[in-house]
């Protein structure tokens, strides 16, 4: 009950800061981010918010993104959008008069930040995570499973269990086809269950006895890939149908030749052209991991932070899953991991460079453990990013470790993560590997280890010139007139928290900067 009580009370904190029941246009969570539509931004109190204990910071993009963490947004969520729908149902009549102007005024202000990230190939990226993000709960919750059924098989425990247990890990699995292709409909402005129901051929047995291109297919072929570029024909197979089918027919004509004809394009085509994509990308990344697993961890470790603030680790979803999904684990995630961890180290070297500044510290210090479990987004946006060169160094880092890792891969120990989703300390429960649960968790754990080292480091010795340490190595104790005046040592109104990621400059906004972890 004090859980409940308590994640009311973060919602009903943040409701009136976002401007109330009214300015709320939709509600809608990930991993770890409450997305809000608002209709008038102007009525958003950033700088409070911030300092909410339950806010590790905000994020604006296509929403208006508040970072509460896993595990804690998933449960806010829903306590927000009954304080939103309580507060509609109490407005008073008249409140509804402006509406018309407000959303005018929170449409332009929208549509001004949408417009910096609105190319077509990012609007597509978009896409692509609303299909497979909404999937990452199911593929944590079953992977970890996985890994305590490993677990239990290798040391011969509870042998009447592990069936079960193997049933609930990969029942998911078996049609994640399925779910892939309800949201890929959804998302793409279709009826979600025919979506589902064409991408359902891919994982159908019955598919054992059909011959397409000189090959018998076989159940799965073409995996996630297959399923996506089923859901989008099917897709438009039904717009097309909506167009011409008379409206007194649309209820039987349209799913029925949206299922046919898709169905056979699947059957006859996309599900062999998958297959071979899918079996590319798992041997594209065995031999990349196998012949030049340094280097290659060295460059995907390095650069995986800025893909990040591009938001073009999104692409990279589709793959992770292929990769699951053929092998039972990504060995692209565990390398990519490294770059948290090079965030993390930079972030400790900031804290031991800028002793003076209390309220970076601060920050730093409340953003820390999340950074640990794989949650960035407080250290980047609250600390590396706004000093600018932490962040590059915090890069550096992340390829050490990323080298690391990928270094065991070249030498025959391969690492990976059985879902995506969480990374720092948070993986290691996902982790598995050819070489034993042991070998696996102490690669890992050792490039975790390299990439705090080497972030610490590059950024101690190379992340500050003297003009930023001039700039922000300043005390926050307030200045003598103030204290003579109070007779005491009342801190300055903002020493008491962090201000923003860049602690005294107050021209420094996260709120800013672009989204994507």
């Amino acid at each position: 009950m004090a859980t409940e009580d308590k994640n009311r009370a973060t919602a009903a904190a943040i409701l009136p800061l976002v401007g109330g029941a009214a300015n709320v246009a939709s509600i809608a969570h990930c991993m770890t981010r409450l997305r809000l539509g608002l209709h008038d931004r102007t009525l958003v109190d950033d700088e409070a918010l911030k300092a909410l204990p339950a806010v590790m910071g905000v994020v604006e993009d296509d929403t208006y993104q508040i970072v509460l963490g896993p595990g804690t947004v998933a449960r806010v969520t829903p306590e927000f959008e009954q304080l939103v729908e309580e507060g509609r149902e109490a407005a008073p009549p008249q409140a509804a008069v402006s509406s018309d102007d407000l959303a005018a005024q929170g449409a332009a202000i929208k549509a001004q930040q949408k417009a910096k990230n609105a190319t077509p190939f990012k609007l597509f990226l978009r896409k692509i995570a609303n299909i497979f993000v909404p999937l990452i709960p199911a593929l944590i919750g079953c992977g970890i499973i996985a890994g305590l059924n490993g677990l239990l098989v290798n040391l011969e425990w509870l042998p009447s269990v592990t069936p079960a247990l193997a049933a609930m890990a990969s029942g998911f699995m078996a049609l994640i086809a399925v779910f892939v292709g309800y949201n890929t409909a959804k998302e793409f402005g279709g009826t979600p269950i025919l979506g589902g129901a064409v991408a359902a051929i891919i994982v159908f047995p019955g598919v054992a006895n059909i011959d397409a291109f000189g090959q018998t297919l076989s159940p799965g072929q073409g995996g996630v890939l297959g399923a996506l570029g089923a859901a989008v024909l099917a897709v438009y197979v039904e717009k097309w149908c909506r167009r011409w089918v008379p409206e007194a027919l649309d209820v039987l004509v349209t799913p029925t030749l949206t299922v046919l004809i898709s169905g056979l394009v699947t059957i006859f085509g996309l599900m062999y052209v998958a297959g071979e994509i899918s079996s590319a990308i798992g041997t594209f990344a065995d031999w990349l991991l196998s012949n030049g697993g340094a280097g290659a961890g060295f460059v995907l470790g390095g650069l995986f932070l800025p893909l990040v603030m591009l938001g073009l680790h999104q692409a990279l979803i589709p793959i992770h899953t292929t990769l699951i999904e053929q092998q039972g684990y990504t060995v692209l995630l565990p390398i990519l991991a490294m770059a948290g961890a090079g965030q993390v180290g930079a972030a400790m070297a900031v804290y031991f460079r800028l002793p003076r500044n209390e309220s970076i510290r601060r920050t730093i210090k409340s953003a820390l453990p999340a950074g640990l479990l794989g949650v960035g987004e407080p250290l980047i946006y609250g600390v590396s990013l706004p000093l600018g060169r932490p962040f590059i160094t915090a890069c550096v880092g992340g390829a050490f470790g990323g080298g690391f890792v990928g270094l065991f891969n070249q030498l025959g120990d391969t690492v990976g993560s059985t879902a995506i989703g969480p990374s720092g300390w948070a993986l290691f429960p996902l982790l598995d590997g050819n070489h034993g649960l042991g070998s696996t968790i102490a690669i890992y754990a050792g490039g975790l280890l390299v990439g705090y080292v080497a972030g610490f480091l590059a950024t101690y010795f190379f992340g500050f010139s003297k003009d930023l340490l001039t700039e922000f190595n300043v005390s926050q104790e307030p200045a003598p007139s103030t204290v003579a005046a109070t007779g005491g040592t009342t801190p300055a109104p903002d020493a008491g928290r962090p201000n923003g990621p860049g602690g005294t400059d107050p021209g420094t906004d996260p709120a800013k900067a672009p989204a994507g972890v």
